[in-house]
């Protein structure tokens, strides 16, 4: 069974038609490779995760022969309109945010019931968790469930000490080029650095922070409070790896506050 979200995450009403079956081919990749004189074979020089091409199966039992034509249009709305996410019912805290890429037939069985099969593509190529850093890392909150690579250790993801770890549970490195990062910093500073020691990714800010201002990593932008500091950095970005990130703070004053969100993505 799989389930229809918005992207606002809000199920979508599947009235008069339900999701069979999800098909979820392997990554595929695009490498690029060299062959250098002297050396068997080729080396990899790049390579990278493409789109998935998913396949969704639904069946549609409607009250009678005009009844059928109305629902079939409401299908066509929800699935060819834009973007949304689906997920398989039995692994709800993955989904995937598809958009429909290809047209797709009906096959009619009865006046009442039809059944069709609708390509969908994942631009990204990855899946994602449902919840948050935010959101409580446990099997008891209603937006985590196994497969999802959590540890019996609650990791945490606010911080007030210079020295800390972050972890990033899902398959692959969340870089803020690509998905949604959100790092804030509470409290006053003078020249702040948070190095990831792991990734070895460092950022710099040029200026200083009285104890009632932010400062927001969000994505590739820089704020101080509502204000772009991006010419005043270093101009880098944090990354995290799989598994944990080990961060140090330099240029920190007094009490502080940092605290990371983001989701989790997995093959």
């Amino acid at each position: 069974m799989i389930n229809l979200y918005d992207l606002q995450g809000n199920l979508l009403n599947m009235d008069g038609y339900k999701g069979l079956k999800l098909t979820i081919p392997s990554p595929s990749y695009d490498v690029v490779s060299e062959k250098i004189d002297g050396r068997s074979g080729e080396i990899v020089i790049d390579k990278t995760l493409q789109p998935r091409q998913l396949t969704a199966d639904f069946y549609m039992k409607a009250k009678d022969y005009t009844d059928s034509l109305l629902l079939r249009d409401v299908i066509h709305r929800q699935i060819g309109s834009g973007e949304f996410y689906i997920a398989e019912s039995k692994l709800p805290y993955k989904r995937w945010r598809v958009q429909f890429s290809d047209g797709y037939d009906m096959d009619r069985l009865s006046h009442q019931m039809q059944t069709f099969s609708v390509p969908l593509t994942v631009m990204s190529g990855l899946a994602e968790s449902v919840g948050t850093t935010q959101d409580e890392l446990t099997f008891n909150s209603d937006v985590w469930g196994f497969g999802q690579g959590l540890i019996f250790e609650e990791p945490k993801y606010d911080h007030s000490t210079v020295t800390f770890r972050i972890f990033n549970a899902g398959d692959v490195m969340v870089d803020p080029r690509e998905m949604p990062l959100d790092i804030i910093y509470r409290g006053q500073s003078n020249g702040l650095e948070i190095k990831n020691n792991t990734t070895d990714d460092m950022w710099k800010y040029n200026g200083n922070t009285s104890d009632t201002e932010n400062i927001f990593l969000r994505g590739v932008q820089s704020f101080k409070n509502s204000t772009s500091i991006f010419k005043d950095t270093n101009k880098k970005l944090i990354t995290l790896a799989p598994g944990w990130n080990d961060f140090t703070l330099s240029g920190t004053l007094g009490v502080f506050l940092i605290s990371f969100n983001h989701r989790f993505y997995y093959f």
